[in-house]
């Protein structure tokens, strides 16, 4: 998992003189990772790619747990993924994929 955050800054050009460099607040953190999703590891891997897909698509905020522990301030909106799919069964089902999944930081206002 990648988690990365930035600030922001202006900076205001002086007449004659060095500019001035000004804090104007933070971007929403963003975080990136992987899934592996496998019928060997007890779940149906198109269907876990509709329920992702479904909350980028709905621009649902939704919590990150991984364990037991919660990360980041509240929610989080998937912005992106992509999927690799790894291996089919012979009727077509997908037995194993990767999917890369792409989150930012949604605060309550």
């Amino acid at each position: 998992m990648t988690w990365s955050g930035s600030a922001r800054f202006s900076t205001h050009n002086r007449h004659l003189n060095n500019a001035l460099t000004e804090f104007t607040g933070l971007d929403p953190d963003k975080c990136t990772f992987d899934i592996t999703l496998s019928t060997d590891l007890g779940t149906d891997p198109m269907t876990e790619v509709k329920r992702i897909w479904n909350y980028e698509r709905t621009a649902s905020a939704i919590p990150l747990t991984i364990g037991t522990h919660g990360y980041g301030k509240y929610r989080w909106n998937i912005t992106k993924h992509e999927l690799k799919a790894k291996a089919f069964f012979r009727n077509g089902d997908l037995h194993t994929a990767t999917v890369s999944v792409s989150l930012q930081e949604y605060l309550r206002s």
